[in-house]
């Protein structure tokens, strides 16, 4: 497995799991054409752009492509980068028939295959060798969740981070450990609670 700096973007949940055991990154998945409507999720994917830079992996597909293109357009700003899986027919193994076009998608192409698009691509793992110690516990324990103030404060914390102000808890998890580590979201908390005389 690889540590991979920027966010990669997929179609659907199965890519992600096919992902995630290849490499150590934050996965975003668009649920196919629902990114067209989704402004929360482009938010995200705007903020990593600028932040790590984004890379796409969609399927081969002209949906894929669709996808890929819009998300582009939309971005604008900041560095994205494409990975291409190769055009291989078939079908994925949980699946009763084919897609549209007969293409294996993103979670049926070989592990190996997709390790060469990124090489082809010029990702390689990352230098980075730390790593942040953010859970949802930590979310708990400084009141950014399971309180009754909790969704203000995380809200006003993604504010002043410079963050779509509507994340779950998950995503901002993930968010959350590509900038920092737990002690200095204590102390961004804090300075968020002293500018704040209602929570």
């Amino acid at each position: 497995m690889i540590k991979i700096d920027e966010a990669i973007i997929v179609e659907g949940k199965y890519d992600k799991i096919k992902l995630s055991s290849l490499v150590d990154a934050v996965i975003i998945v668009t649920n196919g054409f629902s990114i067209f409507k989704d402004n929360e999720k482009l938010e995200l994917i705007r903020y990593y752009a600028k932040k790590t830079g984004i890379i796409i992996l969609t399927d081969s597909d002209s949906a894929g492509r669709k996808i890929r293109g819009y998300i582009k357009g939309a971005v604008g700003e900041g560095n994205i980068r494409n990975v291409y899986i190769p055009d291989i027919f078939g079908k994925e193994k949980r699946k009763t028939k084919p897609s549209a076009e007969g293409k294996l998608g993103v979670e049926g192409v070989n592990s190996k295959l997709i390790m060469e698009a990124f090489e082809k691509a010029g990702i390689t793992a990352s230098h980075s060798e730390k790593r942040s110690d953010i859970t949802k516990l930590t979310l708990y324990e400084l009141g950014l969740s399971g309180g009754s103030n909790s969704r203000e404060l995380r809200e006003k914390l993604q504010v002043s981070l410079g963050l779509p102000r509507l994340l779950s808890a998950s995503a901002l998890v993930e968010v959350l450990c590509t900038m920092m580590n737990s002690d200095e979201l204590a102390e961004a908390v804090a300075k968020v609670k002293e500018g704040s005389d209602d929570i």
